[in-house]
């Protein structure tokens, strides 16, 4: 890697327009209630990840399908102003911004997401289409998994970037996407589905199965599990805030964290304790950024 140029990392997955509800209390069912406030803003896994890494100092790039609507402006309009390129997403006429309607709740900070969209999503040949040659990093939302297992391959051959995969809900065929790359991230509810009670339990099994790999999987306000590629499992706690404002978005700013922790050359703990301090910081606030 250049010292003398940013490192270049492009992210692949899909951006949202998010319309944050926020709430005093979690409405119950048929019940009216008043929102505090309201906020229109940008959402979507990797490109969260992304906005968060270009404000950390490296160049990034996002990959996904756009709507030709008016969510889609808005949507690109956040990623531009954060620094994050999008000039190689395919624009969809036919179709709709994919848009969530999230209610957080200000007493505890939690959210829930109600998710609506009707667009494709990204193709192997769109992806190909990349020069894949000057990314350093290249990581991807565990999605369609027969697409970006293709993907995957096409990247280890065709660029020296290290690659790392979200794996958030279970999806027919995840499996897929455990090989041939060098980061996965788990989420809590992805080992729970599998019947994992614990980021240890669930890390240890997958160990046995994906040898070589570096393996992490956060658990929320119990912090944080990992195995890197020489088979030690540890343990970081979380750094909870003072208060919880809003965890919307926390995974993807931990994901960040441990991404830009390994670019710079840090080993895994180093990383993983980095990802729990920026996701436990940004918990504390509205937003991914304060």
């Amino acid at each position: 890697m250049n010292p003398d140029r940013q490192t270049r990392i492009l992210g692949v997955g899909v951006a949202t327009l998010d319309i944050v509800n926020s709430v005093e209390d979690y409405p119950a069912e048929d019940e009216e209630v008043r929102a505090t406030a309201q906020q229109r803003q940008r959402g979507g896994n990797a490109s969260n990840t992304l906005v968060v890494l270009a404000t950390l100092g490296h160049a990034c790039e996002w990959l996904g399908v756009l709507a030709d609507d008016a969510e889609a402006g808005e949507i690109v309009a956040d990623l531009e102003r954060h620094g994050v390129g999008h000039a190689h997403c395919p624009v969809i006429t036919d179709g709709c911004s994919p848009v969530s309607w999230v209610i957080r709740n200000t007493r505890t900070g939690s959210r829930t997401i109600i998710h609506h969209r009707r667009l494709p999503e990204l193709h192997f040949d769109q992806f190909a289409a990349i020069a894949l040659q000057d990314f350093d990093w290249i990581h991807f939302e565990g999605r369609e998994p027969d697409e970006v297992a293709r993907m995957i391959g096409h990247a280890r051959m065709h660029s020296g970037a290290r690659i790392s995969v979200e794996i958030e809900k279970p999806r027919t065929g995840i499996e897929m996407l455990y090989r041939g790359v060098d980061l996965l991230l788990f989420s809590r509810a992805y080992a729970r589905a599998l019947g994992h009670d614990s980021a240890d339990d669930f890390l240890s099994k997958m160990a046995e199965r994906i040898p070589a790999t570096h393996l992490v999987c956060a658990w929320g306000e119990q912090g944080a599990s990992a195995i890197p590629a020489d088979g030690s499992l540890f343990e970081v706690p979380a750094t909870p805030p003072e208060r919880v404002i809003d965890t919307l978005g926390a995974g993807d700013v931990f994901n960040a964290g441990v991404i830009d922790a390994l670019v710079r050359g840090q080993d895994l703990q180093a990383a993983v304790t980095a990802g729990c301090r920026l996701a436990g910081d940004k918990c504390g606030h509205t937003g991914l950024l304060r």
